[in-house]
């Protein structure tokens, strides 16, 4: 399967670079599975579009700002771009400070070398242990007494915004690349659940009076969502992995669902490679690698809510699976000629059967 046939053109002022100042207010185009069949709403009314019974799935993991601006000792800059934890040391006591090993690209004007010593302000220091070149590196982080280095992380970090977003992170963006239900026991994504953005937790208490239920899972989105497909055809390629983690409260309303024939909603494409990759290996937890492309087989999910993506992207692929390819082609399209906004802060589709 070729993939340039899931390419589109998008004019760069589709391109949404601040979010709207209502989450709710933000457009929705309802997509009915394998038709022409589109109309124009608005998020808010969501609940018109879903029946008691239904189960909303939702991602709860939050985004770390992970853009770290700090100096060599030579006082050269340098942007430690944290990717992934790999262990974290606390001293003896608890408040006494820590020190963490993460996964980290590097931006700097000279090729980084093992050893180097960096700081990134707010008492947060660093070490290169394992310069990256197109992989991400090792990258050793020490905080003084007093805190930990995740405390100095939230503190010194910026949003790590999309490269799609051509401006630097703003005071505001801390909050609104935030879903409202992210969970602080649930940090470790480098991207934000882009679905989920839309919501309050007044629309998300309507819904719960109309009878429609909430479960969530984790699932850490990684710099791989953004990471374009090289090869030619769509079966050549190999997607990232990124840690995911389905509660077993979930596991049982997913299952009461299924046995009343109510219906799965997916917030987001995060949220349905997690649910089928569930579904085809029994695994709850773990590395989640599955690549959803035209051709998949869907087991559990009914109806999905998402943004609009990148054109020649997985995510393209993965949505085009479940609406059809011509049928999503149609509807951006569609959602081009109604000027709608793209990519994280911009608006959202519901694909229904």
């Amino acid at each position: 399967m070729d993939v340039a046939l899931f390419d589109y053109d998008l004019p760069v002022e589709r391109i949404a670079q601040y979010p709207l100042s209502l989450r709710d207010q933000s457009r929705l185009l309802l997509v009915k599975r394998d038709s022409r069949d589109f109309s124009d709403e608005r998020f808010c009314d969501l609940g018109q579009h879903l029946k008691s019974g239904d189960l909303l799935v939702l991602n709860d993991t939050k985004v770390i700002p992970a853009r770290l601006l700090g100096r060599k000792e030579s006082g050269g800059q340098v942007e430690a771009f944290l990717v992934r934890a790999v262990s974290e040391t606390l001293s003896a006591s608890d408040d006494s400070g820590s020190r963490a090993l993460w996964r980290a690209l590097f931006k700097s004007s000279k090729k980084m070398r093992p050893g180097q010593k960096l700081d990134f302000g707010g008492g947060l220091t660093g070490q290169v242990i394992e310069p990256s070149g197109t992989e991400p590196g090792l990258l050793a982080l020490e905080v003084e007494v007093g805190t930990t280095v995740n405390q100095a992380i939230e503190k010194v970090g910026q949003v790590p915004l999309p490269p799609y977003i051509k401006r630097q992170p703003e005071s505001d963006d801390r909050q609104t690349y935030q879903t409202v239900f992210a969970d602080d026991t649930a940090s470790g994504a480098v991207a934000a659940p882009t679905a989920g953005l839309h919501f309050t937790k007044e629309l998300l208490a309507e819904l719960h009076e109309k009878g429609v239920e909430t479960a969530f899972l984790t699932l850490h989105v990684g710099l791989g969502t953004f990471s374009p497909v090289r090869c030619q055809k769509v079966e050549e390629h190999r997607i990232h992995e990124e840690y995911f983690q389905i509660p077993e409260t979930t596991l049982d309303q997913i299952k009461q669902v299924q046995e009343r024939k109510g219906r799965i909603v997916a917030v987001g494409t995060t949220v349905t490679r997690a649910l089928e990759y569930y579904a085809a290996t029994g695994n709850a937890s773990g590395m989640c690698d599955l690549f959803i492309y035209p051709g998949f087989k869907f087991k559990l999910v009914d109806l999905m809510l998402t943004n609009f993506h990148l054109p020649a992207s997985t995510l393209m692929m993965l949505v085009s699976a479940f609406a059809g390819r011509e049928t999503m082609m149609a509807a951006y399209r569609r959602a081009l000629e109604l000027e709608f906004r793209f990519y994280s802060y911009g608006d959202a589709m519901l694909i229904y059967k």
